[in-house]
């Protein structure tokens, strides 16, 4: 059985797709494909698919993760660009490797956001940026299955800095949920490092702490995008590509250039 790691996008409007719809959008993409699944033992067999902490709905992600069990050899990239064609625009496959090394998920130490705050002056967005910051803990709330929980969202923040101002240039570029913002108001854009820990601190869970600490009002909901995920190193704060430990540990290819040894 060969097993196959895949980096995955939700863009533009599929953002909104739940975890459920992309599962079914992969399944249906899969059998186009004719991918020769692995699949479970039991009375009711399914194909071998494991998913790898998954973005909320409503968050735009460069960098998704699922697993696939084969019961046939593909080669990855062969793979990887069947399935792209196979799934609707926004859902776009854009990396694949060979099940080298074992305990993926452990890997997906963090995650790298970016939050586009429309109708924010940047100014603003930085002066809330460090009081949150200079706070030792910072309790925010969550809505839950089990009813409301109380967290702090401030110990899973690496890094958080506001980027370089920017200033929409028309009610036409923002998205669909912010098109009441008019040209020329303050866009800030905050790059977010969080370690993924339990509970989970999501960027909403940082906005809340902004708001909590600086009083800091958003007029319209924030543009989250996850932009990496992976291991985190812990000198530079930067969160590094988890498919390294397998492609190095694929075996070198033959040089074409080597001579031939005598028998």
């Amino acid at each position: 059985m060969q097993r196959i790691r895949l980096r995955y996008t939700k863009r533009g409007r599929l953002r909104f797709t739940s975890h459920r719809d992309f599962q079914r959008a992969l399944e249906r993409a899969l059998r186009r494909s004719a991918v020769p699944m692995a699949y479970s033992a039991g009375f009711s067999p399914h194909p071998r698919i494991s998913f790898a902490n998954a973005a909320p709905t409503g968050s735009a992600s460069e960098a998704e993760y699922v697993e696939l069990a084969l019961s046939a050899h593909r080669d990855p990239e062969l793979l990887r660009a069947q399935l792209d064609d196979s799934l609707p625009d926004g859902l776009d496959v854009i990396d694949a490797v060979e099940v080298r090394t074992p305990n993926f998920v452990e890997r997906l130490e963090a995650s790298l956001w970016e939050l586009r705050l429309d109708g924010v002056e940047p100014d603003a967005a930085r002066a809330a940026v460090a009081v949150f910051l200079a706070a030792e803990a910072v309790e925010v709330q969550r809505q839950t299955k089990n009813g409301i929980r109380t967290f702090d969202a401030r110990g899973a923040v690496v890094a958080l800095e506001v980027l370089a101002p920017q200033v929409d240039a028309g009610a036409t570029a923002l998205p669909e949920s912010s098109t009441d913002i008019p040209a020329g108001r303050g866009c800030a854009i905050l790059r977010l490092v969080v370690r993924h820990a339990t509970p989970a601190v999501r960027p909403d869970d940082v906005l809340s702490g902004l708001r909590v600490t600086a009083d800091l009002a958003l007029p319209v909901p924030a543009g989250v995008t996850r932009l990496a995920q992976g291991p985190l190193d812990q000198e530079s704060g930067a969160v590094t590509d988890p498919f390294a430990p397998d492609r190095g540990a694929a075996p070198a290819l033959p040089s074409e250039s080597a001579e031939p040894q005598p028998a």
